[in-house]
């Protein structure tokens, strides 16, 4: 059993790591910079287990405004 302080610390952290991808926030600055410099509008995706990225990878959507459109209600 693990001690209560280390509990908390974990639970701490996991509600860092759930608040990230609920703000989208996984992505670094510079990460995003890139992605707007170059317009892409496609779909980004990573496959982590154990605390390591196994793969990741993109679907192309350069300059499209089509999927924009989709989206609107």
């Amino acid at each position: 059993m693990q001690p209560s302080r280390e509990r908390q610390a974990e639970g701490a952290v996991f509600s860092e790591f759930r608040r990230k991808v609920q703000n989208a926030e996984m992505l670094s600055a510079a990460m995003e910079k890139l992605l707007l410099e170059i317009g892409f509008s496609g779909r980004l995706s990573v496959v982590v287990q154990n605390g390591r990225i196994l793969k990741s990878g993109y679907e192309e959507g350069y300059f499209t405004r089509r999927a924009d459109a989709r989206l609107l209600p």
